[in-house]
């Protein structure tokens, strides 16, 4: 099974992927709202090995917040061009905060990818730690400026702000902050986006432009609108696709020219402070959620029992700890096949984040019994 595990990694490893980013913004939907014209394909900037020894460094913290399941994960992988970011198709994938890193030129952008806002009652139920929601305010406090990511394309929850997220922007009002509208590509009308921006930005963004109307005299006080669903003060709203790419060149440019002349935090060529062995562990965690069903995956323990990196190959081990032998037989499936899925797909996820050949083996155990793959 470490073999072929190995050699599947080997191929994935040689296998390129190139992903045309697309350019969608608040002015291109200006005058074309009824219009699905094609926009056309834009390029990333230059490398960090292409910067001017001459020039001073400038860099940007960003905290990225926002409920559960809006695609915060896929959205900062895609946006330093990266996997870092475990992710699934269930809530709660990110239990603690990530940094990413994209170094372009002189400027160096930090992301935080913090856990989805949640309440006191889905910390109960999905057995989330106590210091759970105290993460994205760890991330908030080391960061220049709040990207808050929204699911345009969720019907039921589009037009109003959570207010765990309206709650954390009044609590962090010293901080400018920013609406990413996520998922656009499950939207065909142009007018609704129009009309989302307003909703969710209390109309107080002028589309098109780069400013805020000021609503009264009363303007430099921090206030929403009765309905606590909007936020008066995004000083920008980008739209995008994480998953696809789109929009994401516009927003980047957009930070890139907020950063501030400093040194930079972390060098020109890693993309995550994580351990290799802390972002093993997510990744196999994240894989169980998306093959596992209902609040099953939340119940598991995993751990690191092994990792080293020999002639450019990454070997290494996870233990899955069942809270029952039922739980176990579930997991590993018919001839231990689901668990063979799960090991080949977190395969795949660990050769695209380390550039390397990984063989990987997940076992599982349950009062004492142990079973590998």
């Amino acid at each position: 099974m470490r073999y072929n595990l190995l050699a599947s990694s080997l191929k994935l490893l040689n296998s390129t992927k190139t992903h045309n980013l697309f350019l969608v913004n608040v002015r291109s939907l200006t005058g074309a709202a009824h219009t699905n014209d094609a926009v056309a394909p834009t390029t990333r900037p230059p490398p960090a090995e292409s910067r001017n020894p001459g020039e001073e460094q400038r860099s940007l913290h960003i905290a990225v917040i926002g409920v559960p399941n809006v695609g915060k994960s896929t959205f900062i992988n895609n946006t330093v061009n990266h996997r870092v970011c475990p992710t699934s198709a269930k809530v709660h994938t990110t239990r603690q905060s990530n940094t990413a890193i994209y170094t372009t030129g002189q400027t160096q952008l930090v992301f935080y990818d913090t856990p989805g806002l949640v309440t006191q009652h889905e910390i109960r139920r999905h057995h989330l730690d106590q210091n759970f929601k105290s993460a994205y305010r760890h991330a908030i406090q080391h960061a220049d400026i709040i990207a808050v990511v929204h699911d345009a394309s969720n019907a039921w929850t589009r037009k109003e702000l959570h207010p765990t997220v309206l709650d954390t922007l009044k609590a962090y009002s010293n901080l400018p902050s920013f609406l990413v509208l996520n998922k656009i590509d499950a939207l065909k009308s142009k007018r609704l986006l129009l009309d989302l921006i307003k909703t969710l930005t209390n109309d107080t963004l002028t589309v098109g432009k780069r400013e805020v109307q000021a609503k009264s005299a009363l303007a430099k006080e921090i206030r929403i609108n009765k309905r606590e669903s909007s936020w008066s003060h995004f000083s920008d709203v980008f739209l995008v696709s994480a998953l696809t790419g789109n929009g994401l060149q516009e927003m980047q440019n957009y930070l890139v020219g907020q950063a501030k002349p400093r040194d930079w935090k972390y060098p020109a060529d890693i993309h995550t402070d994580s351990s290799p062995e802390a972002l093993i562990v997510e990744s196999v965690r994240a894989r169980l959620l998306d093959y596992l069903p209902q609040e099953i995956p939340y119940n598991l323990k995993c751990e690191i029992e092994y990792y080293s990196v020999e002639k450019n190959v990454v070997y290494t081990s996870v233990q899955v700890q069942c809270p029952t032998t039922r739980i176990e037989r579930l997991i590993c499936g018919e001839g231990n096949g689901k668990l063979r899925q799960i090991t080949e797909r977190v395969t795949s996820d660990l050769v695209e984040m380390f550039g390397q050949a990984v063989s990987l083996t997940i076992s599982t155990v349950s009062k004492g019994k142990k079973t590998a793959a």
